[in-house]
């Protein structure tokens, strides 16, 4: 089944299609390279909001329209200069730059991949990072190339190098410039994969019915522990993870702990590390 755009969201600059439970989202301004403006910061905020709780949806992909950038990064024309002396209409811009490539993206409760395309430039780093998995074609191309410009990576970009990069790949692209391409990406760990692009929806997929295989409500607890214990000392996470792992077991609608265990004790009909147990 090929994806088919959702047209109940009705946006300028972000498409929606829809492949079973997966959901791709799509940054859609091509024709500059899917750069982010205003608009589109306040329509993706308002995008992820309704697919927080839609029911149909089960993994979300982040991706961007055409063949030759994921995104280009910000506008620097509509969000920077257009805005110059516009003190509200640029609070706002920032607000809604933040709250969907870090906040939402970064909380959100279905597992996320970014299917990166093309270019992956600045500001994109960041919903790059938020999302939970990141597969690109081996010919996309990435890069922090402000210090060209005498200028810093800006908003979350170097906080948020901090969580997928050690010190000195961080510190040295974002000094030098330099792109690079999905291959060091990869070595690198920023990314999870890099695929020939011919096989980049085939991989996303395939990652995706993985993830729609497992129990939807483990998944959403299972990537807030981790996301929130590494930032903690040792009791605190015991006492976190206990308390999440008691609200699993009282939330959870499929009873995935005893179905599990069942088929492991009595039913012999599954085995912990084979794939998952089986639902319905």
């Amino acid at each position: 089944m090929a994806a088919v755009e959702d047209t109940s969201f009705q946006y300028q600059t972000v498409k929606v299609e829809r492949d079973g439970g997966v959901v791709f989202v799509v940054l859609n301004r091509p024709e500059k390279r899917n750069a982010m403006n205003p608009q589109m910061h306040e329509e993706m905020v308002q995008v992820l909001s309704r697919l927080e709780f839609d029911q149909e949806s089960r993994v979300l992909v982040l991706t961007g329209a055409g063949d030759v950038s994921w995104c280009a990064g910000q506008d620097l024309k509509e969000f920077f200069r257009d805005l110059d002396g516009k003190p509200a209409e640029f609070k706002r811009a920032g607000w809604a730059s933040q709250e969907w490539r870090w906040r939402q993206l970064w909380t959100f409760p279905k597992p996320t991949i970014a299917m990166v395309n093309g270019y992956c430039f600045g500001g994109a780093f960041t919903p790059l990072v938020a999302c939970d998995f990141a597969i690109a074609a081996e010919d996309a191309t990435f890069g922090l190339s402000e210090i060209n410009w005498g200028i810093i990576p800006g908003g979350l970009v170097s906080r948020v190098l901090a969580e997928a990069l050690s010190y000195r790949d961080a510190i040295y692209y974002i000094m030098t410039g330099e792109p690079f391409q999905a291959k060091k990406a990869e070595e690198m760990k920023l990314i999870t994969k890099a695929v020939p692009r011919e096989r980049l929806l085939e991989e996303t997929m395939a990652l995706a019915t993985t993830l729609i295989a497992r129990n939807p409500d483990a998944l959403r607890v299972a990537k807030q522990v981790y996301k929130h214990c590494k930032d903690m000392n040792y009791e605190q996470a015991e006492d976190y993870i206990n308390a999440k792992t008691a609200l699993l077991m009282a939330s959870d609608k499929e009873g995935g702990r005893a179905k599990g265990i069942s088929q492991f004790i009595d039913d012999k009909t599954y085995r912990p590390g084979l794939g998952a147990y089986t639902r319905g």
